[in-house]
């Protein structure tokens, strides 16, 4: 037990030493489609089939299905966000514009471990989700100052650290999990000194430094072996209740309150042969319910940073997941999978998403383990992301300007590489 407990300790230090690492993600929404190498392969189903400690993230009533392990990844990650504004000159800087900061490296870390035959306990590391963008500040604006919003370089970085501990226990056919989460966000804006004089905070709206926020929240999972082949699952996350972005309160609503938004999902993995599992996920993520994401952007006379205020104008985003998995030997494993979701952004919001245009629909994936032995194996995972595009009416605070649109687009690739010790 003693060992256990200073291996349980040794990776909670490997842990807090990667919290701080960068997080900048853009696919279901904002949130990731997996959050490590076996779950980015089957496109982010699998939440009734645990195969790592990660299960911690998206049901931790998995942990009984585990033995002792731990495991480290790095994730490339790498957005191509750019906007088109066409129909002559307006407040946005016309033509096709491109957003800078392509590529990122993004650690997860976990830990699982067994306490006896029906209870089990680990914790993870991961980025839940964020949005990155950074325009350049020499586009040339025939309607002011040169930039995307008149005020040179433009964008926005948000990054969404969780550190989770977990607990489950099996009662008989049935397993219930808990996973408490330490929530550590960041953020920062620039190039949106247009918008000051419609800012409750003027001073507090853009180009200040890193603000950052802390909070928490908790995931509830359950697993069920219905029959010898066929396990369903469902699981639950609260919102994640978080401090405010002080250094931001004149951009968000509330002063800067940006919490995370709740999820629900359900799964389902099916032993098809003794060599192939199926797996179908549904997870619902409810943007709509925080207000800096949710509010509509259209500004009604409401002042930026006030109660009430506009934020982004995002829907809930709705994903379905289906995963393969087709264990070819003892000793390697190979993936697929693919995820459509929900577009979360409406034409007449197009406007202000250009800082953060996450608009894409579409996940498709593979990726595969191979073992070395009883204890070590390398988990590998590559997931396209098309591109998809929104188009709507280019909108200042005076109301649309007629014939002048904006197109939103976005398409990724992440390719995630990691290694898996089972003890």
């Amino acid at each position: 037990m003693q060992r256990h407990l200073l291996r349980g300790t040794a990776l909670a230090g490997l842990l807090a030493a990667i919290a701080a690492a960068p997080a900048a993600h853009a696919t279901q929404g904002y949130f990731q489609p997996g959050y490590d190498a076996v779950q980015k392969s089957l496109a982010s189903a699998g939440a009734a089939n645990p195969e790592t400690a990660m299960t911690i993230a998206n049901n931790p009533a998995g942990l009984t299905a585990l033995g002792g392990s731990a495991e480290i990844g790095l994730s490339l990650f790498m957005p191509f966000r750019d906007y088109t504004a066409t129909g002559g000159p307006g407040f946005v800087a016309p033509g096709t514009v491109n957003s800078g900061w392509k590529a990122f490296l993004l650690p997860n870390a976990a830990f699982s471990q067994r306490i006896d035959d029906d209870s089990a306990w680990g914790i993870a590391l991961y980025g839940n989700g964020g949005m990155n963008t950074l325009y350049p500040g020499d586009t040339a604006n025939p309607a002011c100052a040169p930039g995307v919003f008149c005020g040179g370089k433009a964008g926005v970085n948000l990054g969404q650290v969780f550190i989770s501990p977990a607990y489950a226990r099996r009662f008989g056919s049935v397993s219930l999990g808990i996973a408490p989460i330490l929530a550590i966000q960041y953020f920062s804006a620039e190039g949106l000194a247009a918008f000051s004089p419609i800012s409750s905070a003027p001073n507090d709206l853009t180009n200040r430094s890193m603000s950052y926020s802390y909070g928490g929240g908790f995931r509830l999972g359950a697993l069920w072996n219905a029959t010898s082949s066929l396990r369903l699952a469902v699981d639950g996350a609260t919102p994640v209740w978080m401090t405010k972005f002080q250094g931001y309160k004149g951009l968000f609503a509330d002063g800067g309150s940006f919490n995370v938004p709740a999820s629900l999902s359900a799964g389902a993995a099916w032993d098809a042969l003794p060599s192939l599992t199926l797996m179908a996920d549904y997870r619902h993520i409810f943007y709509s319910d925080i207000a800096a994401v949710g509010t509509p952007s259209v500004f009604t006379g409401i002042p930026f940073g006030a109660a009430a205020a506009p934020g982004f104008g995002w829907h809930d985003v709705d994903v379905v997941a289906l995963g393969a998995e087709w264990r070819v030997n003892p000793a390697l494993t190979l993936r697929a999978g693919y995820a459509h979701n929900t577009n979360p952004i409406s034409a007449k919001d197009v406007t202000l998403n250009i800082l953060a245009p996450g608009v894409v629909t579409d996940e498709i994936s593979g990726g595969g383990t191979y073992k070395f032995g009883d204890h070590s194996a390398v988990d590998a995972a590559l997931l396209y992301v098309p591109q998809h595009g929104v188009t709507g009416p280019e909108v200042t605070p005076g109301g649309a300007i007629p014939q002048h649109n904006i197109t939103l687009s976005m398409h990724q690739w992440d390719m995630t590489l990691e290694y898996r010790y089972m003890f």
